[in-house]
């Protein structure tokens, strides 16, 4: 029986923004073949209210997994698992959402169930001959390409962001699917995990995010970066610069080397636009750039600049923000 099979990401016991996304991309694949969407959860144990809720976004069967071994996630063990799971079923197309876990389960997965590899694409892949095409972005995020595969079994990633989380409810089957992973796929396991405590909205799940970098002068200038991110309910984020000499910590990092992200929103406050940096945020929808600097690089991939001195621009943008929410306050 094919079907379209979405990994549903847990982390802490909920279900993460990207795996709304990826059910709603799934969903338009599935309808456009006439094939219905599984959502799989994978680990020790999951409470009635996550399998029920991924009925919402589209899903027609939950199918859960699980196996104390399965717990902490491990990335060979459950592409192992996902690839003995889409062959026992026969299943066809997968879907798993491109987070940092689901871009090392991938390729993985892939291999183990012999599958064309569709990565980081932007919409649902659209039949064409007697294969696939999707678009994803390319060269840093500076352009556009389409990929074309004619192999019967296709994994997909979708990028962060890509889609609109778009609700399609129904009540989803529930079927408990039994798998043991072998200990070779668990040699490489976490000895340990440091949870970074924050109620900060997660970059790679924010729709705006405010940035800074060495243009502010120093950790203490950082109050106006974080009130105007709470005015705009935004994650905030710094170049790598000025996390390296710990201004801020790594995992707000974006860039090359740190997190790549696609907000509908991206800030850029006294960050002059290294490629580096570039590289994590141009396949942000709209770019607003702040800096003194006319000649920064960053103004050239910037939908809107602003030429002004950051102490005095962000105050007064934060202000005009508060005054027009209130104005507007129903």
């Amino acid at each position: 029986m094919s079907a379209i099979a979405v990994w549903a990401e847990v982390s802490d016991g909920r279900i993460k923004k990207p795996v709304w996304e990826a059910l709603t991309m799934a969903r338009s694949w599935a309808d456009s073949l006439g094939l219905p969407v599984w959502a799989v959860l994978i680990g020790e144990s999951f409470p009635d209210s996550v399998s029920t809720v991924l009925g919402d976004y589209g899903a027609d069967k939950v199918v859960r997994i699980s196996h104390p071994k399965l717990n902490p996630l491990v990335n060979s063990a459950y592409a192992r698992t996902l690839a003995a799971f889409l062959q026992e079923k026969d299943i066809s197309y997968a879907v798993l959402p491109q987070t940092y876990d689901g871009r090392a389960i991938a390729p993985l997965l892939a291999i183990w169930a012999d599958a064309a590899l569709l990565s980081g694409i932007s919409q649902a892949p659209e039949k064409e001959g007697n294969g696939f095409k999707a678009r994803r972005v390319c060269y840093s995020n500076k352009g556009i390409e389409w990929v074309y595969t004619e192999h019967p079994r296709v994994i997909a990633t979708l990028r962060p962001n890509a889609a609109v989380p778009a609700k399609s409810p129904r009540t989803p089957q529930i079927e408990d699917w039994t798998f043991t992973p072998e200990e070779k796929d668990l040699r490489a396991r976490p000895v340990g995990v440091e949870k970074v405590t924050t109620d900060k909205i997660p970059l790679t799940e924010a729709e705006i995010v405010v940035s800074a970098g060495r243009g502010l002068k120093g950790p203490e200038n950082w109050g106006m970066v974080e009130e105007l991110a709470r005015v705009l309910g935004a994650a905030t984020a710094c170049s790598k610069p000025v996390a390296d000499v710990g201004w801020r910590p790594h995992h707000e990092h974006v860039g090359q080397t740190g997190i790549q992200i696609s907000p509908n929103l991206y800030i850029a406050i006294g960050i002059s636009g290294a490629i580096q940096h570039l590289a994590g945020v141009a396949s942000s929808k709209n770019i607003v750039v702040i800096n003194s600097d006319p000649e920064a690089p960053f103004f050239k991939v910037a939908d809107y600049g602003i030429v002004g001195d950051a102490f005095d621009v962000v105050p007064r943008l934060t202000q005009a923000i508060k005054s027009y929410k209130e104005q507007h306050a129903s």
